[in-house]
């Protein structure tokens, strides 16, 4: 009898976005998402810069609390530590709906 395949393992990208919607309250659309390798002497990791977009009242509320939270939040993204979240850009749009994008960048490290 064939064996089921194994479902695709998240990766941390997976892990991170899904952190980061659940964060947007679950309003947001990720539209870019970029990751470089990153590394100290005593450190390694990758940097991400992710774009999302709010769309609607609902959404662009969620967005105002993203904005507000991202750089206290606490993620729990298994074996990685958040060393830094900064929102590194926000434009807004009221025509012909509320519309907010949010571009943010995190430092994500291999928690050893």
């Amino acid at each position: 009898m064939p064996r089921d395949p194994l479902p695709p393992r998240r990766t941390t990208a997976d892990r991170l976005r899904a952190a980061l919607l659940d964060l947007g309250r679950n309003k947001a659309a990720v539209v870019t998402h970029r990751e470089k390798a990153w590394a100290s002497v005593t450190f390694e990791g990758a940097r991400h810069r992710v774009t999302l977009r709010f769309d609607g009242p609902d959404a662009v509320a969620a967005g105002e609390h993203f904005v507000a939270t991202l750089p206290e939040h606490e993620f729990a993204l298994p074996g990685q530590l958040v060393a830094d979240a900064t929102v590194t850009r926000v434009d807004h749009t009221l025509l012909p709906q509320p519309q907010m994008t949010v571009e943010c960048e995190l430092l994500l490290l291999v928690d050893a």
